[in-house]
């Protein structure tokens, strides 16, 4: 009789642990330093926050960028164990001293996150520059959001760390602004039959790894993740995702062209 007893609680048991919630995610965060690329003299920090709920807080602050301009950022990267890592000077291909979109892409990987600052954060809103973050007059930028675990792609949390965030926009004659008397049009612009877009505005200004592995990272917690290196590497070319940040790009130099003009 006890025996039996024994054996009706067993499945009565199971029931009770498969009827059971899944764990929550704690509050973890990797802090990330953002250096600057392509002698932009820009710089900062970035933190990325897995929320108690599954989702993703993320806070920049960044300095010395181009003043009163937009700024695309993103998130980089793959959590499929691909090994890319931000670009030093060994990617400008064209010796012409700067690392251009095209350049940097095949080592950062494609857009993964659009860090916009409201609205969808998908790879296709890469080319939303209107909503992306404007540093203000003394080129400072200010960025906080908190993105849904429901709109985040699938394994971001768990491979937070295999990610790295990248910020666009650089002004390599010292005059406050994205022009063609910089670095003139945008080689990435021309291959898409885009015209009259700067190569200030879309060559990238900071980077920052956040892989444990990486300097500069610091990870806080214990946010499941590899460290990025854990593929042989792998460079497609990510011209789409350049690409995206085209058009809307297009848009804010005919904005001021119409002022301008006006």
């Amino acid at each position: 009789m006890k025996l039996h007893r024994t054996l009706l609680a067993i499945p009565a048991a199971a029931a009770v642990l498969l009827a059971a919630p899944a764990p929550a995610f704690a509050d973890e965060s990797v802090h990330v330093q953002l250096d600057a690329l392509n002698n932009s003299g820009a710089s900062g920090t970035a933190t990325l926050t897995v929320t108690s709920s599954g989702d993703l807080k993320v806070s920049i602050r960044s300095k010395n960028l181009v003043p009163n301009s937009p700024h695309a950022q993103h998130l980089h990267g793959s959590v499929k164990g691909m090994d890319f890592h931000c670009p030093d000077m060994s990617a400008d291909k064209d010796g012409n001293g700067y690392v251009s979109t095209e350049e940097g892409l095949p080592m950062y990987g494609d857009i993964f996150i659009s860090l916009t600052t409201k609205g969808d954060t998908a790879k296709a809103s890469g080319l939303a520059v209107d909503r992306m973050p404007t540093a203000d007059a003394k080129g400072n930028l200010t960025y906080d959001r908190t993105i849904p675990g429901a709109d985040l792609p699938k394994g971001t949390l768990e491979h937070l760390k295999d990610l790295h965030v990248v910020q666009h926009g650089i002004d390599a004659n010292n005059n406050d602004k994205y022009d063609l008397e910089g670095l003139g049009e945008s080689t990435l612009a021309k291959s898409a039959g885009l015209t009259g877009i700067p190569q200030e505005a879309t060559d990238p200004a900071t980077c920052g790894m956040v892989s444990g592995a990486a300097a500069g990272s610091v990870p806080v917690g214990a946010v499941a993740a590899g460290d990025g290196t854990s593929r042989p590497h792998s460079t497609p070319m990510y011209a789409l995702g350049g690409i995206a940040l085209l058009g809307a790009l297009g848009t804010v130099v005919a904005r001021r062209r119409l002022r301008a003009q006006s």
